[in-house]
């Protein structure tokens, strides 16, 4: 039997792949903060080539906001939309009330374009590869023999 992609799987991926690019260029000057290495490390491996800082340093997050502020004046928060993930970013964003919002809407768009397959940073580039694999599916011609 072979499974087919879910309607809106090619859709999806390439909405995700849009976003992720407009993600790219502003990094190119302002940094995502994210909550820890695998999250940076999935960041670096979808082409995110600027400043990403992991919020897990050991500093508290008054020291670690004011050292954003200080540093870049501005950043872009990208912490998993899970429960954990989101408690901090609401705390983050109170810490960084005015140094954030413009870049409020890349969490929200890749939380609703991931949240129903993943709840986290790290996994998007699984993600990708896995919507981006079904939707190749559809056009492909099955070899006989060869179906799942």
């Amino acid at each position: 039997m072979r499974i087919l992609p879910a309607p809106g799987d090619a859709q999806r991926a390439e909405r995700l792949r849009e976003v992720l690019a407009g993600l790219i260029e502003i990094n190119e000057g302002i940094p995502v903060i994210v909550e820890g290495k695998k999250d940076a490390q999935a960041l670096r491996t979808l082409g995110f080539e600027g400043a990403i800082i992991t919020l897990h340093r050991g500093q508290n997050l008054y020291d670690f906001s004011e050292e954003i502020i200080e540093s870049y004046g501005k950043a872009v928060l990208l912490l998993d939309w899970d429960q954990k993930g989101d408690q901090m970013t609401k705390a983050l964003e109170t810490s960084l009330e005015g140094h954030f919002e413009e870049f409020r809407g890349f969490r929200e768009v890749i939380r609703m374009l991931c949240q129903k397959d993943i709840k986290d940073i790290e996994s998007i580039p699984t993600l990708l590869r896995r919507l981006e694999g079904l939707a190749g599916t559809k056009t492909k011609t099955s070899v006989p023999g060869q179906e799942c």
